[in-house]
């Protein structure tokens, strides 16, 4: 039997506070390349990642990537109350 992979939607805030949306199914292995630069997304050439604000699991990629859109298509203000709501949680 075929090992299930676990989906996560993520954001990461960067060191000048913008916020990065992705998916993966690895976040430690994920953050640590957005770390290292190389395999990390381009987006943090320009400011290094910080934390992750955000993390939901999914239950497949097809679902992962229809929330990932969701959350990219949202306003700064509105991803920020997905974190701090998502927190309280």
């Amino acid at each position: 039997m075929a090992k299930k992979s676990s989906w996560e939607v993520y954001i990461i805030e960067t060191v000048s506070g913008k916020l990065y949306t992705g998916i993966t199914t690895d976040l430690d292995r994920r953050f640590a390349n957005h770390q290292k630069g190389g395999n990390g997304a381009r987006f943090f050439r320009f400011s290094s990642p910080k934390a992750v604000r955000f993390r939901e699991k999914q239950p497949n990629r097809s679902k992962a990537t229809k929330r990932e859109m969701q959350i990219k298509k949202m306003s700064r203000k509105e991803k920020l109350k997905l974190i701090d709501g998502h927190l309280g949680s």
